[in-house]
């Protein structure tokens, strides 16, 4: 890229999160993001290289191993104009959410991260004529806590997402819950995941993003504004799924349209293309945990129609979300666990403030902190060493919990289809497809007394309101004794 030739109109606003914001090229397949920071908190331009830096290295030296070479795009740093960067700010300002602008973006430091755009398909430098989808997805966490630091037993039963939708909804986050349970998501077992996905598609939150050619098409810009027309989903997709126009409109060819999209997803990510070092990582054997969440409606369902066993196919060893699962189960002992040891590295830090940088809880991410992260041996001998690790295995685990997946899928002819890239077919049509692993920043060290928090949070928010509802038992239960009211009412 020549950054002196830089022009804010070749660029447009691409999405933000809590602590970046993105920029996309219109004719080149690359964003560029930038940091956010309150209005009064002004960084030097060493730090925000520094801390661009450790994104970078962490990518490249941790997150690169988990994930393999394939998945993980780290990108590179790159100073630009700062005429160019005030320019570029003003130009996007309106496209941004209310709800993000309590953070500015960065104008002062010129410096922001290049990286490829992963709503196109990776092995091309130019946007490519023919069409492309992405489907962004936030699987986040997919098993249910084996720790036997857990004080309250539902959490041994019901998955803390589903416990969490309680208390957003409550809290005026959501509208409505969402069907969907990661843990059947991640089962491997293509019933449940076409049910989880399905859900997501119902109820889309921030954990499922569609783009066409680079534009979001379906889901949520921002908390309040979510696109969720299945109808007009379907339009976009038709020339995808059925591109001689074989189906005539109406529900029926939309719920054929979903089917097909769902299968395609399934099938990506059940896909394996990639190796990486950490995937003989043995964490935890996934049979040590429960296999299906409680309050899944895919379980309910189950229960409702006296099926009690679930089927859990258990996922291939090399698919991404078998990976993203490996790096989540790090996070062994559950916050509840992990506490006490983060306070034990409190103390000594309160001690010893200058170990801080030897301890390397700042970074520099390289190939000695990964290798640190390889100690999995539980047994607590009381050591500043062994709590350090175990926060870190912690951090790593809370950024898989919070990474997201791209699928980028571009239809090809039969004679076109190269034996280098892998494909994936539905009834009518073929596709390319390359996925990607995205938001892999590592969770801050800081922010463990707030997991703590919010922790204790869910859980007594689950059990003081919404338990009964969502036990298949019980709500059958309280049914019937609604019931038996009616009848003693007096006529």
């Amino acid at each position: 890229m020549e950054v002196e030739r830089m022009d804010e109109h070749e660029w447009k606003y691409h999405g933000e999160g809590n602590q970046s914001l993105v920029v996309s090229h219109c004719q080149r397949c690359v964003v560029l993001r930038f940091l956010k920071f309150p209005p009064n908190q002004n960084k030097t331009s060493q730090e925000i290289l520094h801390h661009l830096q450790n994104i970078v290295d962490f990518g490249k030296h941790v997150m690169k191993q988990f994930f393999g070479e394939n998945y993980v795009h780290h990108g590179e740093i790159i100073q630009l104009p700062l005429d160019f960067v005030r320019q570029l700010c003003l130009k996007i300002q309106p496209e941004r959410p209310e709800s993000r602008c309590d953070k500015d973006m960065d104008t002062l430091s010129g410096y922001a991260m290049c990286l490829p755009n992963l709503t196109r398909l990776q092995t091309y430098r130019l946007v490519e004529p023919r069409p492309i989808l992405c489907i962004e997805i936030k699987p986040k966490c997919g098993f249910i806590p084996f720790s036997s630091h857990v004080s309250q037993e539902i959490k041994h039963k019901v998955c803390r997402y589903c416990m969490h939708q309680h208390l957003k909804v409550a809290n005026g986050k959501w509208k409505r819950p969402s069907k969907y349970c990661p843990l059947d998501l991640f089962s491997g077992n293509k019933q449940r995941m076409h049910f989880a996905l399905k859900s997501l598609l119902q109820e889309a939150q921030n954990n499922l993003k569609i783009f066409k050619n680079g534009e979001l098409i379906y889901g949520c810009k921002d908390d309040q504004d979510c696109v969720s027309d299945w109808n007009e989903l379907a339009r976009h997709l038709k020339p995808f799924f059925f591109p001689s126009n074989g189906l005539v409109n109406g529900p029926h060819c939309t719920r054929t349209i979903i089917k097909e999209l769902i299968h395609v997803i399934t099938m990506t990510l059940l896909s394996s293309t990639d190796a990486c070092r950490a995937g003989d990582m043995k964490t935890v054997p996934v049979s040590q945990g429960r296999s299906y969440c409680e309050a899944s409606a895919f379980n309910k369902e189950l229960v409702r129609n006296g099926k009690h066993k679930l089927e859990s196919s258990g996922l291939p060893r090399g698919c991404l979300l078998y990976k993203t699962l490996q790096a989540q189960m790090l996070d062994m002992l559950d916050i509840e666990g992990l506490y006490p040891l983060y306070s034990r590295v409190e103390q000594y830090l309160e001690e010893f403030p200058e170990e801080r940088s030897t301890l390397q809880i700042d970074g520099p991410y390289n190939e000695a902190f990964y290798e640190k992260l390889l100690d999995l041996s539980p047994e607590d001998d009381g050591t500043v060493a062994f709590a350090l690790t175990k926060v870190q295995q912690y951090r790593i685990a809370m950024t898989a919990k919070d990474c997201s997946i791209m699928i980028a899928l571009s239809p090809c002819l039969q004679d076109e289809c190269s034996e280098q890239r892998p494909v994936v077919l539905t009834s009518k049509s073929r596709f390319t497809f390359s996925v990607s692993v995205l938001d892999l920043d590592l969770k801050p060290y800081e922010s463990i007394p707030h997991q703590h928090k919010l922790d204790g949070k869910i859980v007594n928010y689950y059990l003081k309101n919404a338990q009964a509802k969502d036990d298949p038992v019980m709500s059958t239960l309280f049914k019937e004794n609604e019931d038996c009211t009616l009848v003693l009412h007096k006529v």
